[in-house]
């Protein structure tokens, strides 16, 4: 995903209060290799779009605007935030192997990590965050407010299509003094089970563009019956 610059228009018609985000032909697997994948951008902006103007229906603030084109899509000129938040809903290798518990596992409360840069030593505190300046102590709790309501939305939109929501990261920035999810509802950042998904194709371990293009193909099937 990539900043292109300013857009011509947007909800107030003020050309400076919009950016313009595209979506790229290529992701990164577990192990950082970087894979090309034919109409990844385009479906990425396909499923940014529709669950960022699903939650609009839900009274988020969402700094999505409209689609450009195929790959790119108009939100506010928003600051983001640097660090993301990363909602658990069944337990990953990570927490598994912490609590010694099986992968997969159901977990009684939601999860929420909060990470800073996309390495595997990325977890970061509450704290920390207050520390280094990264948000206010208020701005971090309309964020944790937020991704718990996001997440029961995402969570039972799957669930009403017998799907299981295992994990969801999301994203924030600030315009005009207020807080707006701003994404990541990519294939990489929406993790789902099912029994339509054959075992072999782990959404943990997505390292080909064959599997890529059949979970993101999955995911923009299941947004088309709604």
């Amino acid at each position: 995903m990539t900043t292109k610059g300013n857009s011509k228009e947007n909800l107030s018609g003020t050309e400076a209060d919009l950016k313009l985000i595209e979506y790229n032909d290529f992701f990164f697997t577990p192990k950082n290799a970087k894979v090309a994948a034919k109409k990844y951008g385009e479906k990425s902006a396909l499923l940014n779009s529709y669950f960022l103007e699903y939650l609009k229906g839900y009274n988020i603030l969402i700094a999505f605007v409209k689609k450009a084109d195929k790959r790119s899509l108009k939100f506010l000129k928003y600051t983001e935030f640097t660090f993301r938040v990363k909602i658990l809903n069944s337990a990953d290798v990570r927490t598994s192997k912490i609590f010694s518990i099986k992968p997969g596992s159901p977990l009684e409360l939601p999860i929420q990590e909060y990470h800073f840069g996309d390495s595997k030593e990325s977890v970061i505190t509450e704290s920390h965050i207050i520390s280094f300046n990264l948000c206010s102590y208020d701005e971090l709790k309309i964020i944790n407010r937020l991704c718990s309501k996001i997440n029961a939305i995402v969570k039972s939109f799957f669930e009403r299509r017998s799907v299981a929501l295992v994990e969801l990261t999301c994203t924030f920035g600030k315009f005009d003094g207020k807080i707006y999810l701003i994404g990541d509802f990519s294939p990489l950042s929406i993790k789902v089970v099912s029994s339509e998904l054959t075992e072999k194709l782990d959404p943990y371990k997505i390292e080909t563009f064959a599997q890529m293009k059949k979970y993101t193909d999955y995911l923009v099937k299941l947004t088309n019956g709604d």
